[in-house]
């Protein structure tokens, strides 16, 4: 199996020191097994896209040292296979129309919290929409048994995840007529033959969800691996929306370095000399907590 990883920002602004951390992750690993490293642009949420941010943070990528083995993908051009996947999922039967707003949505989990029950979509318009208009679609997950995904994460272990008492029926198309997350990325990366995805631990919880749907579309499931994420002051995940910071383009050795530590490589003094002695060091460093032969 060749390799093939990818990193995948969101253009809702600049590259910030969070996301390099997901980046140089995905960057070592992908060089590690001597495999392709890709990059797609998640811009599907058109609302919260920020204009100038994708040349942005290509430019940033560049500037340290990143670039795609090929061309750079944007969600925003797929569009048209989303859709094709959705009528798949609708031949088969397993999405619905939601008619459920957010307020009513809220409601009921309020109310399952006070009964001490299950936090998941209670699945309100699975039998019909009782005259309400289609909002949504959302994809019917199973029961019992098969309702519960597991998968072993390359770093953090052992994972499952019940989706019918966890999760419920999630969207694939939201009520604004925008793409969900959920799809878009599971037709992505199975269109790109994406093998290995590396990413921050904070879509950890979304990954038995993707799983599932790529069962339900009959695609490859990749291998995972959910780096820690960093944090501010707070213990909040670093992030566009609390305050994160755009990097120093003119020292971009300084916050690989950095990014390095947080992923527990111990580079020798001369990987922060030059870019390529960094990545060199880096790469091996990677390998090595891997347990990987490079």
């Amino acid at each position: 199996m060749t390799y093939r990883g990818r990193f995948a920002p969101s253009p809702t602004g600049p590259l910030h020191y969070g996301s390099l951390v997901s980046a140089l992750a995905s960057w070592l690993d992908a060089r590690a097994h001597r495999g392709a490293w890709l990059v797609r642009v998640e811009d599907i949420d058109g609302p919260r896209t920020v204009p100038g941010a994708v040349e942005d943070i290509l430019a940033t990528l560049a500037r340290f040292g990143m670039l795609a083995d090929e061309t750079p993908v944007w969600q925003s051009q797929r569009t048209a296979r989303y859709e094709q996947a959705l009528e798949q999922l609708k031949s088969t039967g397993l999405v619905y129309p939601c008619g459920c707003t957010r307020k009513e949505i809220a409601d009921s989990l309020l109310h399952a919290h006070a009964r001490n029950t299950t936090l998941a979509y209670p699945g309100t318009c699975r039998a019909g929409l009782n005259g309400k208009p289609a909002r949504a679609w959302r994809l019917r997950v199973p029961d019992g048994d098969a309702a519960v995904i597991s998968f072993e994460d390359r770093w953090q272990g052992e994972q499952t995840q019940n989706l019918a008492t966890e999760v419920g029926d999630f969207v694939l198309k939201r009520a604004d007529g925008q793409w969900a997350y959920q799809l878009a990325v599971v037709v992505d990366d199975a269109d790109a033959g994406i093998t290995h995805i590396v990413r921050g631990a904070d879509l950890i919880d979304s990954t038995a969800r993707q799983i599932y749907l790529q069962r339900c579309l009959g695609v490859r499931t990749p291998h995972y691996l959910h780096v820690p994420v960093v944090t501010n002051e707070h213990g909040e995940k670093l992030s566009k929306q609390n305050g994160a910071t755009a990097l120093d383009t003119d020292k971009p050795l300084e916050a690989l370095s950095a990014a390095a530590r947080h992923l527990g490589l111990d580079l020798p003094g001369e990987a922060h000399t030059t870019l390529d002695s960094f990545y060199a060091a880096a790469t091996a460093a990677w390998a090595k907590r891997m347990g990987m032969n490079f």
